[in-house]
């Protein structure tokens, strides 16, 4: 089994180009606390292996770097998980990257929630809602549609009150 946690980047300012958009105060606030609950949370062996994955876009390259920090890891990035980009592709790279190393994506709506729809549903249909910085935690034995659970869903705001 290996363990893939998504997670929407924390709340952004609007602007254009939308790749440029840079969290807000609430979205570092958001990030940070949700980067404290994941190296609490993780065990050992799973915090010396996680990769962190991250769009392009500066709101998620943001929102990892505030992840990757208490955890001691470095940030890589994917261009393939922008916000409209299509799920057969990432499925492919988790499939090949993710197999045996547990992974935490930082994305978008509405790449995120419909990752977490087609890899535990099944469905091309299928979505969950993400609100910012939100983390959804799965586990499977390979990363395809239908195949996953859904372990843990994670919010800062149960974290910040």
């Amino acid at each position: 089994m290996s363990n893939l946690y998504i997670m929407r980047h924390g709340e952004a300012a609007p602007g254009m180009p939308d790749s440029e958009r840079s969290l807000t105060k609430q979205g570092e606030m958001e990030s940070r606390a949700m980067g404290t609950w994941l190296d609490n949370m993780l065990a050992n062996d799973v915090r010396t292996t996680l990769r962190i994955v991250a769009s392009p876009y500066r709101r998620a390259q943001q929102t990892a770097q505030w992840m990757a920090t208490p955890l001691g890891c470095s940030v890589e990035t994917l261009p393939i998980i922008t916000p409209e980009d299509p799920l057969e592709p990432l499925i492919d790279w988790l499939q090949q990257e993710a197999a045996h190393t547990p992974c935490l994506l930082v994305s978008h709506m509405p790449l995120v929630g419909a990752l977490v729809g087609r890899l535990v549903e099944g469905d091309m249909r299928a979505s969950q809602p993400m609100p910012t910085a939100t983390i959804a935690t799965l586990e499977a034995d390979i990363w395809a549609a239908g195949c996953a659970t859904l372990k843990h869903w994670q919010s800062p705001r149960e974290l910040l009150g």
